[in-house]
């Protein structure tokens, strides 16, 4: 008797669990925020006293010297003014300004700074530089162009988007349309007592002007009238004189008839 049977043989190949995959090492740094570059030059934003703004690489930058990049001879009154504690992709940034508050007529520089420096005013050149968090310490770092614009707009709460509110107010709802058209003037506006047709403003001013011309028209006749009176009194008066007053004639002279 054979020990093997003529039935096929069937190989079962053990399925594999389906576990969680997990995130790599490498794919949970991907998420974290781009390392900071530091580099041999600083880059520093200058503002103009005109209120432009232009980019400076500055080499082995230090603060002491600060004011020599902004046209200065002293650091005298050349001092930081604020700085503001941003966050910004990840990263953590103080960003001070140095700038001066004496200075000559028409000096006064014309940039509109963030909050609380916005109503100070300065003379001449500003700067504007940045500090970037990195082990629980604070490193001087390039401040680009486009970078201090993001803050600038975060600094100010943001700027409304024109072009999204004009479309809010297209499909914004006009309370007048559910209105009954005899309730509101040709115009659109609704009749509230204080809005009222063309038309009946000119009705009431024609008939206020007729009343005016009628009580102008009684004013110029009476007057009429009482100078008529007093003329006549006048008349009567002169006359009752004329009739009192006679000739007398003396003894000696006799009245002679007219011949």
């Amino acid at each position: 008797m054979s020990m093997f049977t003529n039935s096929p043989l069937k190989l079962v190949i053990p399925t594999p669990t389906q576990t969680p995959t997990k995130l790599s090492k490498a794919t949970k740094s991907s998420k974290k925020a781009a390392p900071i570059v530091k580099t041999a030059h600083t880059e520093i934003i200058l503002v103009e006293k005109t209120g432009v703004l232009k980019s400076l690489q500055v080499k082995d930058f230090k603060e002491e010297d600060l004011f020599k990049k902004c046209g200065y001879k002293k650091a005298d009154g050349f001092e930081k003014r604020t700085e503001w504690d941003i966050k910004l992709e990840g990263h953590k940034y103080i960003v001070s300004v140095y700038a001066k508050t004496d200075g000559k007529a028409n000096c006064e520089n014309k940039y509109d700074f963030p909050p609380p420096i916005d109503t100070t005013l300065f003379f001449s050149t500003c700067a504007i530089v940045c500090k970037v968090k990195c082990d629980n310490t604070y490193d001087y770092t390039s401040l680009s162009l486009d970078m201090w614009e993001k803050m600038y707009e975060k600094l100010f709460g943001g700027f409304e988007d024109l072009a999204a509110t004009c479309l809010e107010d297209e499909n914004e709802i006009d309370e007048l349309d559910a209105i009954p058209a005899e309730k509101k003037t040709k115009s659109g506006y609704l009749k509230d007592g204080f809005v009222v047709d063309s038309e009946d403003t000119e009705d009431e001013n024609y008939m206020s002007s007729d009343e005016d011309d009628d009580d102008d028209d009684g004013e110029d006749s009476g007057s009429t009238n009482s100078k008529d009176e007093d003329s006549g009194l006048e008349m009567e008066d002169i006359g009752s004189e004329l009739s009192e007053d006679g000739y007398e004639y003396s003894d000696d002279e006799e009245a002679s008839p007219t011949k």
